[in-house]
């Protein structure tokens, strides 16, 4: 399916790709935690509208 070749740049593609994005988010973490703060909650309340959809199938017999 892939050469030796072509899953070696994949995998030092990954590899590179990562640890770029760390070094950004590290770089612009105080950005994150002033402009972003209370994200938390619209997560966690996203998780519970999903759970609650799903509880709703399943108790109506869907």
């Amino acid at each position: 399916m892939f050469s030796k070749g072509q899953i070696i740049f994949g995998i030092l593609f990954a590899i590179a790709f990562i640890i770029v994005m760390v070094f950004a988010y590290r770089k612009d973490l105080k950005l994150h935690k002033r402009y972003f703060k209370g994200s938390a909650w619209v997560l966690l309340a996203f998780i519970a509208f999903l759970l609650m959809i799903v509880a709703i199938k399943f108790g109506l017999g869907g």
